[in-house]
């Protein structure tokens, strides 16, 4: 079998327009993926990041070299002023790659560099948040890092890449599962059903077992994320495609 690998395709970004729910949306290209590029499509927007200014980003699996570098970013961070925000997850692993607790999710923030460039802010390492829903199929909240309350604007930066259990990692999965807290990310995947991480029984059929439930609701999360930061300053988001493969 071949593989391909694409290491320089689009970078899109998509601005929603308008307040109404109908608005549509302007999507902008790039084949280009440089720092420099980063900072060009963002001033494509034309809408500035105002007062403290997230960058929701995803920095990485502890072993897996498949994440946004910061030397990819710095420049974009830096022109907007930007904190990196991240979660912990709601996983475990190897010891040295598990980011379900502060102590050693700081350890892998910085082993791929971000700390060196860039405050970083694990936004549910003291506390969480419960913010409002409007679809409750399945979610009565969304439970987000307590930090989530310290910032007026999100840019959130996405590598999109394909994902085993959210069909495929972009602004959605970064926006309901990324900024959600531990216990957050437990009532997502859960479909509502644990909203108290227990990984004993989190990744379990009794939990994880409704598919189609567990996808609704992180499009409830991550509307509850965007309902949020519109009633701030705005939202906008950039998603980088690089590294991919495609297998014919």
């Amino acid at each position: 079998m071949k593989h391909f690998h694409l290491r320089y395709l689009a970078v899109a970004a998509l601005l929603v327009m308008g307040t109404t729910a109908w608005a549509q949306s302007k999507v902008y290209l790039t084949r280009e993926i440089s720092p420099a590029s980063l900072v060009r499509i963002y001033k494509a927007l034309g809408v500035k990041a105002q007062g403290r200014v997230a960058v929701k980003i995803s920095t990485g699996e502890g072993s897996n070299p498949n994440y946004l570098k910061p030397e990819l970013i710095k420049d974009l961070v830096y022109d907007v002023d930007g904190t990196i925000v991240e979660n912990n997850t709601a996983y475990g692993g190897d010891p040295n790659d598990v980011r379900n607790n502060s102590a050693n999710h700081w350890k892998v923030i910085d082993r791929h560099g971000f700390t060196k460039y860039f405050p970083v802010d694990i936004m549910d390492e003291y506390d969480e948040i419960r913010i409002p829903v409007r679809d409750h199929t399945h979610l009565n909240y969304d439970i987000v890092g307590g930090h989530l309350a310290n910032y007026d604007f999100m840019i959130c930066l996405n590598h999109f890449k394909g994902h085993p259990m959210g069909g495929y990692g972009g602004a959605l999965k970064n926006l309901s599962i990324g900024c959600a807290s531990s216990n957050g990310k437990a009532y997502i995947h859960s479909a509502g059903k644990m909203n108290k991480l227990n990984m004993d029984s989190l990744w379990t059929p009794k939990y994880i077992g409704d598919q189609d439930g567990f996808l609704e609701s992180m499009a409830a999360a991550a509307q509850a994320v965007v309902n949020y930061f519109q009633k701030e300053n705005g939202i906008i988001y950039i998603s980088v495609m690089n590294n991919m493969i495609l297998l014919p």
